[in-house]
């Protein structure tokens, strides 16, 4: 084999190693992504709870009034 048929086969060695390389990265930020939208979800449920509660703990109700016995005179 000549010196230039040695470098087109390392060169064409090396094309296939980084394609596959490629296509697992590639793999690899599909997955990574899926994650990102699920939590990103996750967050946006979890900001709606906490709004619910920030809303029952701040509205006027029998939670606010003081207890019976607070008014009573000793």
């Amino acid at each position: 084999m000549s010196m230039v048929d040695l470098r087109l086969v390392k060169l064409e060695e090396n094309g296939f190693f980084q394609e596959k390389r490629l296509e697992e990265m590639n793999q690899a930020l599909l997955s990574q992504q899926a994650q990102i939208d699920k939590l990103a979800k996750q967050l946006e449920e979890l900001r709606k709870q906490l709004a619910g509660l920030r809303d029952e703990l701040t509205s006027e109700g029998p939670a606010n009034d003081p207890p019976p016995h607070y008014n009573q005179a000793k």
